[in-house]
């Protein structure tokens, strides 16, 4: 961040009460990440010496969060406690105890509710802050209705002189549109002096933060602000109004990016894709269709539409039409859907293809071999080049237990074939229609289980005489059905 020490207190210690929820609020989730994760992400690449989360009453499901978060970042994560709300300002003397002792350098402070803040606005922040050797800078937009947040205060002269909570406000200076977004550079031995001097004789009766910024003012120190002029930047969530209006603004802004990047999305309005999620260029992705996760498509495919993916990857010139997948692969040139389901663990070799209304699990299907349809295929291994019949299932589970099924290459099974696991299939083999395998069928044999049919002549005109069968089989046979053969039916 600077060529001094560096650090960033992430504030995640408000109750979030407004949510309705049992889940903490910075842990409510947009565009595949939780708020919290998009927060650490963009500071993590800004690169700070040192990062503190400040957390409160809801440490036991966010602490474990942070704690995924470092590890997934590759970098440490401090923790620190504000045992009571009393306010900002409290918050960030708590932050401040988690930093190594005699640290001196900029610390910036940030919130983990504002999920489309990025690296970039904490560079511009920072560069302020050092160019001007400010001993607080704070980030400012406007809006045309700014209720609720804090107004930035100003000289004649444009020089910040302090920060108004709403609460606290007169009408003249409510009229202000220009406003707080809660995110500060400070010089921490300057934001230590007058965190020790914060007060709470206020409408909330709170240590605010953004009284120190008129407390630095006093002191004769240089204030400074950033103004983002992309209001969205900086926009925070409240309640789940907001939390679904900026996640709509964060996709679209996704889907700008695929698009500008060589991806066809056809219908931006319908399409959800998250922040992780890889495209690869002169791919088309059609209406109503969601790629979650860490979801990677290659160049070329055609995906949707009204398909999910989540945790699937798609290799270059594959189609998948109408699909719900999750956590399964599939290879170059594949084919799936429509009405396929995917559950995890399916990999779908190249060149391969899964059909209508076919489901998968735990499974590799081998390059070239195709499941047309209306077929369960749990816990197998399928070579290459081997068609399996429609109506086909693999029967895993006995009841205690699940096993697997091998097939071989260039297998044919016949339709409406049962695989009683565990059972191998050799290459080359062949089932018959109908047939239940039960036991291993040898390498180019041809496995039949049902025995001869039997017709029953006559049997409609014994069981079901005068019905509407009877009479068809009668006129069939070169009768002629009185009128007294009334149909039954």
């Amino acid at each position: 961040m600077t060529d001094r020490d560096s650090a960033v207190v992430v504030l995640a210690a408000g109750a979030g009460t407004r949510m309705r929820s049992a889940t903490p609020k910075m842990l409510h989730e947009i565009a595949g990440r939780s708020m919290l994760s998009h927060a650490l992400h963009a500071v993590a690449d800004a690169t700070p010496q040192h990062l503190v989360v400040v957390v409160g009453k809801d440490r036991d499901q966010v602490v474990p969060a942070v704690d995924q978060l470092a590890a997934d970042l590759g970098r440490g994560i401090g923790i620190a406690v504000q045992e009571e709300q009393l306010g900002t300002g409290h918050a960030v003397a708590c932050g401040l105890t988690a930093l190594p002792a005699g640290f001196t350098g900029t610390v910036v402070v940030t919130l983990s509710d504002v999920p489309l803040l990025d690296a970039g606005t904490l560079a511009d922040l920072i560069a302020v802050h050092s160019a001007e050797s400010a001993a607080a800078t704070v980030v400012t937009t406007t809006l045309p209705d700014p209720k609720g947040y804090g107004r930035i205060l100003r000289t004649q002269d444009g020089e910040v002189i302090g920060i108004v909570e709403q609460a606290d406000a007169t009408p003249s200076q409510l009229a202000i549109t220009e406003v707080n977004a809660g995110v500060y550079a400070f010089d921490t031995t300057a934001l230590r002096s007058a965190l020790g001097r914060l007060r709470s004789d206020n409408a909330q009766h709170e240590q605010y933060l953004t009284d120190v910024i008129s407390i630095l003012r006093s002191d004769g120190h240089v204030v400074r602000a950033k103004h983002v002029d992309d209001s969205m930047l900086v926009a925070g969530v409240n309640d789940r109004v907001q939390l679904a209006t900026l996640g709509a603004e964060l996709n679209r802004r996704i889907v700008t990016a695929h698009q500008r990047a060589g991806v066809t999305i056809t219908d931006p309005g319908t399409t959800w894709i998250d922040v992780d999620v890889t495209i690869g260029p002169d791919t088309v992705v059609y209406p109503g269709s969601q790629l979650l996760g860490a979801t990677h498509i290659g160049a070329n495919c055609q995906i949707g539409p009204d398909t999910t993916l989540t945790d699937v990857t798609v290799g270059d010139e594959a189609m998948v039409v109408r699909t719900h997948g999750s956590q399964s692969a599939v290879g170059d040139g594949a084919a799936v859907g429509p009405f396929a389901y995917l559950r995890p663990g399916t990999v779908l070799g190249a060149e391969g293809k899964l059909g209508a209304f076919v489901e998968t699990k735990n499974s590799t299907i081998g390059a070239g071999t195709k499941v047309p349809h209306l077929t369960y295929v749990g816990d197998a291994d399928i070579g290459e080049h081997s068609n399996i019949g429609a109506s086909s299932v693999f029967v895993n589970y006995d009841g205690e237990n699940k096993s697997r099924t091998t097939i071989g290459s260039h297998v044919r099974t016949g339709s409406d074939t049962m695989f009683v696991a565990p059972v191998t299939i050799g290459d080359g083999a062949y089932t018959g229609a109908g047939t239940v395998v039960r036991e291993d069928v040898p390498p180019g044999a041809l496995a039949v289980s049902a025995g001869p049919q039997r017709n029953v002549e006559g049997w409609v005109a014994r069981k079901r005489p005068g019905s509407a069968a009877d009479m068809a089989a009668r006129r069939a046979s070169g009768e002629q059905p009185g009128p007294d053969d009334a149909a039954k039916p």
